[in-house]
């Protein structure tokens, strides 16, 4: 089994695709249905305080306390899910980010700038047409509710519309809405937040200082940082800080990095050793091994993120978006300065601060700093950020009170439906453009990261395809390995079907798994020094389960070669070194498991179906003609 592969025999997924929180496709459809669970619990919480409304207040209002001796903390039901559960929320937003910065668009820091810019943009002109139909009023004073993009429900929009729009808007989405949510959170702790204790807030900030010691002397302990995690959280709520700050930042300090090839040969050996003896000693060892392997951030990702989706922020939405819809309630929502304030700030301000911010970086910088994505895709963006929900409701309740808080409510839920319509407006209204015009507007012409790490050489690799395509797509892989073989007629029909193709193979042999995998590459070597490489490296994946040296002799006897020369080069060995140069090429560039695929130079992250691969060739192309 190779280390890309999923557990089915079909499952077709990359590497990177299963180390992050979940395989793409399951992710983006787990950002959906959270959405779409959000969305039923905010109104089932307004149909239940219109039917219970003291029911509804009882519930929430009811005391909850936890005594430690004469030590104590007591909160409602409300402000534990609002100062407790959040803090989940925000810690798989934090791990999030993170993993972008370590592994995604933002390793590389100039391309943080634009996206950093549009987020705190897209939260100050929301704020500035808040202020400005509310100057004069004591409602001014909650400013703060127009600020935080709501994520979940901006990534379920995106992953409804995702299909239009290229893969690199997602990380510029999610970088926006974690900008605003680092402004807002902030904001509470500096405006919103109770009376100051000086010595519970120095005590938190001493736990997080023991933290960072606990991280640079390499412990990796769950239950240390979950420990010390708790110790913050009690500290910051005693200081009168908002505690939800503690995920946020635990989250950022929990590295990412793409799994070794030799962390992910040990735990081969690992797994071996309790396969011989299955003792309870080594079965500890396995998973200690496997662990090891993957980065906390990805296992903490996996293992958090369904439990924010689907319990977290929708008991938020139960326990805080029922807004009472008799007496007029909507009426004086929809008279209110407050409602158009946050309405006009998310639909209106949003759009236009991120749009208008990335337009002004460009500029300023001459275009060396420019977003990841064309001017229609930043659009789409802005209006994709225009929903508060989860932070406004949360600041909206520490803000204000009584009718205030009733109108804000209306707004924020609002937003929901706003941002959608205006999403789906914008989206129609690219999909008219001309297909030059369209493409440029969705793609844009920044430079895109490269990373692989050794470029391809048509002297060296072995190529098939035009010399001058448009696109080319590297796969590192193995013989024997099962899903190159599945991805094998995948690439074939690709070959077929789009002419603008260059294919290269470099060989990756995953020898602590398959035994024959390299005795297969030298042996594909050597057909290559007589000529021969492709027809070889058909017959090895046409019989996959049939590698030994008997079987080798055999395909080149099959090929015509000379078969004295093909027996003198295997066994020799004369086709190790070149296999380890691209073994060695393939660590550079942090490829650990087959098939691996590049798409002009790009990691790709996702299936190896034919879908999969002919939309990112397809993507690939349209963003070589835009720059050509």
């Amino acid at each position: 089994m190779s280390d890309s592969a999923t557990s089915g025999p079909s499952a077709g997924q990359t590497t990177d695709e299963q180390e992050s929180a979940a395989p793409l496709r399951l992710f983006l459809r787990t950002e959906t249905g959270g959405a779409v669970v959000l969305l039923v619990a905010a109104l089932a919480s307004v149909i239940w305080i219109n039917i219970g409304p003291g029911t509804y207040a009882e519930f929430w209002g009811t005391e909850l306390s936890i005594d430690v001796g004469d030590a104590g903390l007591s909160l409602d039901l409300r402000g534990w899910v609002n100062s407790g559960l959040m803090t989940l929320f925000f810690f798989v937003v934090g791990l999030e980010t993170r993993r972008e910065l370590d592994m995604g668009e933002l390793r590389e820091r100039r391309r943080v700038v634009p996206l950093l810019a549009a987020g705190l943009a897209g939260t100050l002109v929301p704020v500035g047409i808040f202020l400005g139909l509310n100057a004069g009023d004591s409602s001014a004073h909650g400013w703060g509710v127009a600020m935080s993009t709501d994520t979940a429900f901006a990534l379920g929009m995106l992953a409804l519309f995702g299909a239009r729009f290229p893969r690199s808007l997602r990380t510029f989405l999610l970088t926006a809405t974690v900008v605003d949510d680092f402004v807002a959170l902030a904001v509470i702790a500096v405006v919103y937040s109770e009376e100051l204790s000086l010595p519970a807030l120095l005590t938190g900030l001493g736990i997080f200082a023991a933290v960072l010691l606990v991280r640079a002397a390499g412990i990796r302990r769950g239950a240390v940082y979950a420990v010390l995690a708790a110790a913050a959280w009690v500290a910051f709520e005693k200081s009168g800080v908002d505690p939800i700050v503690v995920g946020l930042a635990m989250g950022l300090l929990t590295y990412a990095y793409p799994a070794a090839r030799g962390d992910l040969e040990r735990a081969t050996a690992l797994f071996r050793l309790f396969r011989e003896q299955p003792t309870a000693e080594f079965e500890r060892s396995v998973r200690s091994g496997i662990a090891s392997a993957l980065s906390p951030n990805v296992r903490l990702q996996r293992m958090f993120h369904p439990w924010s989706s689907y319990v977290v922020v929708p008991l938020f939405a139960l326990a805080n978006a029922g807004v009472e819809l008799g007496g007029g309630t909507l009426a004086g929502a929809f008279s209110s300065p407050v409602t158009y304030g946050i309405l006009l700030g998310y639909l209106v301000g949003k759009p236009l601060g991120v749009l208008g911010a990335s337009w002004l970086t460009t500029r300023l910088s001459r275009g060396r700093l420019r977003p990841p994505v064309g001017w229609g895709s930043v659009l789409a963006s802005g209006s994709m950020a225009g929903v508060g929900f989860t932070v406004s409701l949360l600041i909206a309740t520490l803000a204000l009170s009584g009718a205030r808080l009733e109108q804000a409510k209306v707004g924020i839920i609002a937003t929901v439906l706003g941002s959608a319509v205006t999403a789906l407006a914008v989206t129609r209204g690219l999909g008219l453009l001309p297909r030059g015009l369209r493409m440029r507007a969705l793609f844009g012409t920044a430079e895109g990261i490269v990373d692989l790490a050794e470029p391809v050489d048509p002297e060296r690799d072995h190529v098939r395809g035009p010399a001058d395509a448009l696109v080319t797509l590297v796969e590192y892989g193995d013989f024997e390995c099962p899903y190159c073989g599945q991805a094998e007629p995948v690439v074939r029909r690709l070959l077929g079907d789009v002419g603008d193709l260059r294919y290269v193979w470099r060989h990756l042999p995953l020898t602590d798994v398959h035994p024959h995998a390299q005795s297969a590459a030298e042996a594909a070597v050597a057909a290559a020094r007589q000529g021969a490489f492709w027809e070889m490296h058909d017959l090895l994946f046409a019989h996959q389960g049939a590698l030994r040296t008997a079987d080798l002799l055999g395909y080149a006897r099959r090929l015509g070669l000379d078969v004295e020369r093909f027996r003198r080069d295997l066994e020799g060995r004369a086709g190790a070194r070149r296999v380890a140069e691209d073994v060695e090429s393939a660590d550079l560039s942090g490829v650990s498991g087959t098939p691996t695929f590049f798409v002009n130079g790009r990691r790709h992250q996702g299936a190896y179906d034919i879908a999969g691969l002919s939309a990112a060739v397809r993507a690939a192309r349209e963003r070589a003609l835009l720059t050509r």
